[in-house]
């Protein structure tokens, strides 16, 4: 305190801390708590307790039952009652907070990181043998939103720019293809590097029109340019199929082996060259193997990256543009490399998906698409790997986990996103980077 100020209050015979009234540690206002509660009513009552019917050209409002309105209030009465024990329940826990002695980037370094990564991967392999047909294709779509998060992940997460047009890149992948089956006649391992060069070209072409936009700015024109490949894919019938899409996409082989029951012609059946019973299972199996070793191959390719100077440089860029133009580096190609590599792992991720269904169309590669892939990379945390994988698994076993309540999925979407920005505002596994400090002692 200054010493005129001092001497003022030793005139005035008080003490400095008897001028200030005690302040309450935490003061919010039951009214904020009861319009908590109000919100809660109105939105929830919106969505489960009225119900609309249509006869004809009328449409009448009708009300759920009591049953429906009485677990409304008791939620209105729960959000009321933490609203005001909230600051109470914060002040205990920042005082108990005990420093924990277990985290994943402890585990997760030194000796045993390897061991870790070969006992997941190890259980990975045996896991299609010992689970059911429906299980192993639940992992198998798992793993393909799992490459879509860490394509994305590098835009979003590593280089700090908002991309809400990734399903673009997903969707020219998936088409890459299966119009080079349709009228070349090529197999899907001849597909898949070109699919991959091809989305890769597509981010780098987009790259250029975003170069000076970041924000809110940057997400619209990404969000327009999902949108123009998804209504280009719907009207462009004489080359894609238009909304009826395009069927009979051949499944993968193996050395020319196909998992049929008959094969195609120059090619044989796996069942009949090993000389076994045919099972569909196997299949499944196999599409379920590929999935994981595309999914290694990305998890390696991005860590190898991230230890380059292309991998600073990203983080750089996120960190702050100005700063990272100020240090030499150049934006434009750090951008253009995010756009690019990112782009190309939604390619290979959308040629397997045209393989494992048989069957694409532009309702496939709609803005939800998008908007799951990104809630991935934001629940997981921006720019962890380990993160994106938990994310993705919780993102795709949930919805599949609580189907009787399919009707609300957007709303228990919506309701996990506002519980994560508020508990766990950094992520699931936030990315943590090994630094060093200077003892100024």
């Amino acid at each position: 305190m200054p010493k005129l100020a001092k001497q003022t209050l030793k005139k005035a015979g008080t003490s400095p801390a008897e001028t200030l009234p005690p302040q309450p540690a935490y003061r919010r206002p039951w009214w904020s708590a009861l319009a908590a509660a109000v919100l809660t009513l109105v939105l929830g009552g919106s969505v489960l307790g009225v119900q609309l019917e249509s006869t004809g050209i009328t449409t009448t409002v009708r009300l759920m039952g009591m049953d429906t309105w009485g677990w409304l209030l008791a939620a209105a009465l729960a959000v009321f009652l933490h609203q005001l024990v909230r600051p109470q329940i914060e002040e205990w826990r920042a005082r108990t907070r005990k420093p924990s002695r277990f985290s994943v980037p402890d585990v997760m370094s030194g000796q045993k990181r390897q061991l870790w990564i070969m006992l997941a991967i190890g259980a990975l392999l045996i896991f299609p043998f010992l689970s059911n047909r429906s299980a192993v294709d639940l992992a198998t779509l798992t793993l393909i939103y799992i490459m879509l998060g860490l394509g994305l992940n590098v835009v979003v997460g590593l280089a700090g720019l908002l991309d809400l047009g990734y399903v673009g890149f997903y969707a020219v992948g998936a088409y890459t293809y299966a119009l080079l089956n349709s009228y070349l006649g090529f197999s899907f391992w001849e597909a898949l590097p070109i699919a991959g060069l091809m989305t890769a070209l597509f981010g780098y072409l987009l790259g250029f029109p975003v170069l000076r936009l970041r924000g809110d700015y940057l997400a619209i024109v990404t969000l327009g340019f999902g949108e123009i490949i998804r209504i280009l894919l719907n009207n462009w019938t004489e080359l894609t199929g238009g909304p009826n899409g395009i069927s009979r996409i051949p499944k993968p082989t193996l050395f020319n082996l196909e998992f049929s029951r008959r094969a195609d012609e120059g090619n044989i059946a796996f069942h009949e060259y090993f000389g076994i019973d045919y099972d569909p299972a196997l299949k499944v199996i196999y599409l379920y193997l590929l999935a994981l070793i595309l999914v290694l191959i990305t998890l390696f390719v991005i860590y190898r990256l991230l230890r380059m100077p292309i991998g600073r440089a990203w983080e750089a860029l996120r960190e702050d543009d100005i700063a990272c133009r100020s240090l030499g580096m150049n934006p434009t190609g750090i951008k253009l490399s995010a756009f690019t590599i990112g782009a190309s792992f939604a390619g290979f991720a959308g040629a397997f998906f045209a393989a494992r269904q048989g069957f694409i169309s532009p309702e496939s590669f709609t803005f939800i698409e998008s908007a799951i892939i990104l809630a991935i990379v934001v629940l997981g945390g921006m720019g962890s790997q380990l993160g994106v994988i938990l994310a993705a698994i919780a993102m795709t076993l949930l919805p599949e986990l609580a189907r009787e309540f399919n009707e609300y999925r957007m709303l228990l979407f919506g309701l996990m996103m506002v519980l994560m920005m508020v508990w766990r505002p950094q992520g699931l596994v936030p990315l943590k980077r090994p630094q060093m400090e200077l003892d100024r002692g």
